[in-house]
């Protein structure tokens, strides 16, 4: 994981916001292509335009790209007879108008154009699941409560826009999640068959009376609502459909005053009927999957945690009826972020048929786990420094594919034998060249935890050289720096000669429940003191200038830096993004407040809060935050901005620090153009206060 000093696509703002990036993968059901989701930078530099391509699952030939529209196309999927599902925003040729929502689209595995096979007044919002041996599927659509049906809820939602009424009546809670506003929409799953889409040229509708809603197009599979009156309950966690389409298992959400849980259900498609399956008072049921002959169920159960510790996260196997449910791997400690059933006799005659394809993080990696049936130890499968999502397996054969990344290297398909052996598949977007180099550092901390972290170093970095270091703190909290991001990107400023330490502190996932506990309704103790000791340990290597080092983080990261501003002066400058402030604020405010305030207590929520500590900074600061961002909402900003300024600005208003807003952005920050100025100014608020330069206000700032 090295590169020579040279130029590299990070040098530069505008080469790292054009370099295409695939976003996900699905495979064809006779296992001999995979399907790749791939953003590129649009024209205007303002978006990101997506496109779905073909390559072999063999690791032969050539990408094919299958779709091009303005609107672009996500969420793949395949048919059982190997057509390709998308939903796309794409004009629909077949509609009277061009109303812009999204649609599902079918493009046929024999060839031919994609059509569209929903035309839906609100739009799609995604793919549930697929049947993998018949013409069933789901879709995930929001339907307005008063509507009776698809022809009431297009009237209803005309009426709404040609009146411009964008106002919202609430009647429970939650009213927002991360970045939207929620309602007045309501989630469905409607299923649909393929069989009743027709293929003959359907001529001009009948005239329809003016006072009647137009009819639901007679040539396009019926959408059958099979989750009526849902409230809120359809915000699902996951959703499994069997071979044959007859039954959809959902992780459906319970409502309970100003929270909710999740229970698992059996719904019969042709009925509707819904039959609970899994339901305890305070637990979760999750990630529901279902084995390739329709016979067992797989999920996630955990516990709700409360302040007096963390609650594991467990894997449970049970009949598609509920009944023989048993947990799995029970002396295992890592918490499952995908499961998959194995293929059956692992895709060869003689072998076990008795296992999940699991993925969870472990030591600063996400690696792929055989979970075997029978009670037994998990497999580690995989066992590089890559991060594994997207996991599908080849029921013929029993490999795996995947897409697969690292800190130093986008995310991109890859094939996995039974053995573990990994082989790259083709890719429309080139793995670029990386600046500096990548290794580990670990150390002990006050306690004795083992504390580690990825350390990325530029090119040149040595004792007669040293870097200035950058600690990046992650969020979360229940986060591991195991994976690339896109939008968090350490080899920009490995680039401009920073290196860069990526620590996984306590409450971090992939070293065990005891590691997360550690930090439990103790926010700004362990995780601090940990930070700390790793950043002892990185700068006193000789490649380091122990003199010139900077923190920052986003979201619990932004927490983090606050509450080191507030409890050191060994950096020189902090930079905070979307940041928890006032956690007495925060948790009234935040969209999920039931949870912030179930895991502290009262006392740990004074004792935690960083605002305490305002008084005591004396760090330059650097704070930054999106207007649309509801899961840490913009007042957290605003009134650190504002007691900096009580505490800290001089007589005539003027500060060291800075706050850069950005009034349409939300928790990550997106938009390619706001990316970049998002990076100028973190560079140069660091470049003046690490390296003494002067500052350089970005030029689009005005």
């Amino acid at each position: 994981m090295t590169s020579e000093s040279h130029t590299t696509p990070f040098s530069s703002l505008d080469d790292y916001i054009a370099l295409p990036r695939v976003e996900s993968l699905t495979l064809s059901p006779d296992g001999a292509r995979v399907v790749l989701t791939v953003a590129t930078l649009a024209r205007d530099r303002t978006t990101y335009e997506r496109a779905l391509w073909s390559v072999g699952a063999d690791g032969t030939g050539v990408p094919t790209r299958l779709t091009r529209s303005a609107k672009g196309e996500s969420g793949a999927a395949f048919t059982a007879a190997g057509d390709v599902l998308f939903v796309s925003g794409r004009p629909d040729a077949g509609a009277e108008k061009d109303t812009e929502a999204a649609q599902l689209w079918l493009l046929p595995a024999a060839s031919g154009e994609a059509r569209a096979i929903t035309r839906l007044a609100g739009g799609v919002s995604g793919i549930a699941a697929v049947a993998v041996a018949a013409n069933s599927l789901v879709i995930a659509a929001d339907l307005l409560p008063s509507a009776l049906d698809l022809e009431s809820e297009s009237v209803a939602r005309t009426e709404r826009t040609e009146k411009k009424v964008v106002a919202i009546l609430h009647e429970s809670y939650p009213v927002r999640y991360w970045d939207h506003d929620l309602g007045p929409a309501e989630p469905h799953l409607l299923a649909l068959d393929l069989a009743d889409l027709q293929d003959t040229i359907v001529g001009p509708a009948s005239v329809t009376p003016a006072d009647a809603p137009a009819p639901y197009p007679a040539d396009l599979p019926r959408p059958r609502d099979l989750t009526p009156n849902p409230g809120r309950t359809m915000d699902t966690a996951g959703q499994a459909l069997t071979p044959d389409g007859a039954t959809l298992i959902v992780a459906r959400r319970v409502a309970e005053q100003r929270s909710g849980r999740y229970v698992l259900v059996s719904i019969d498609v042709s009925t509707g009927t819904q039959t609970t399956l899994f339901d305890e008072p305070k637990v979760d049921f999750e990630a529901p999957a279902i084995s390739l002959d329709g016979r067992l169920i797989a999920f996630v159960r955990s516990a709700v945690s409360t302040p007096e510790g963390p609650a594991d996260q467990e894997i449970w196997v049970a009949d598609l009826d509920g009944g023989h449910p048993r947990r799995l791997a029970t002396e295992w400690d890592r918490w499952p972020t995908s499961l998959v059933f194995d293929a059956p006799n692992g895709g060869a005659p003689g072998e076990s048929n008795q296992s999940l394809i699991v993925t969870a993080d472990h030591n600063g990696r996400g690696p792929i786990f055989r979970v075997p049936l029978d009670g037994g130890a998990p497999e580690q499968l995989t066992t590089d420094d890559f991060s594994y999502t997207n996991v599908c397996v080849d029921a013929q054969t029993g490999d795996l594919v995947a897409l697969r990344s690292s800190w130093v290297t986008p995310a991109h398909p890859v094939r996995i034998s039974r053995s573990g052996s990994v082989t790259r598949l083709a890719t429309p977007a080139a793995l670029p060249d990386v600046p500096g180099t990548i290794t580990e550092v670990e150390t002990l901390a006050e306690d004795g935890a083992r504390v580690r972290a990825w350390l990325l170093l530029p090119d040149g970095a040595s004792a007669q050289h040293p870097a200035p270091l950058l600690l990046w703190i992650h969020g979360g909290p229940l986060n591991s720096w195991n994976a690339w991001s896109w939008r968090w990107s350490p080899l920009l400023a490995v680039a401009r000669g920073y290196a860069v330490l990526l620590p996984d502190p306590a409450l971090s996932t992939g070293y065990g429940l005891d590691f997360i506990a550690r930090g439990w309704n103790a926010w700004g103790v362990k995780p601090y003191t940990d930070l700390l000791a790793i950043t002892d340990a990185a700068e006193a290597l000789p490649e380091i200038d122990e003199t010139l080092t900077a923190a920052m983080g986003g979201s619990f990261g932004g927490y983090m830096a606050n509450w080191v501003a507030g409890h050191t002066d060994r950096f020189r400058a902090i930079v905070s993004h979307a940041s928890l402030w006032a956690l007495d604020q925060f948790n009234g405010t935040t969209d999920n407040s039931e949870y912030w305030q179930s895991i502290f207590s009262t006392q740990g929520m004074v004792d935690n809060s960083p605002h305490q500590a305002v008084r005591d900074i004396v760090t330059p600061m650097l704070v930054i935050h999106g207007d649309h961002d509801y899961r840490v909402p913009i007042g957290e900003s605003l009134r650190l901005w504002s007691e900096l300024a009580e505490h800290h600005a001089n007589a005539d208003g003027s500060t060291q620090h800075k706050f850069l807003f950005f009034p349409d952005e939300n928790h990550w920050v997106l938009k390619p153009q706001h990316a970049v100025v998002w990076y100028q100014t973190v560079f140069a608020f660091l470049d003046q206060h690490v390296h003494g330069a002067d500052w350089k206000r970005p030029s689009l700032l005005g």
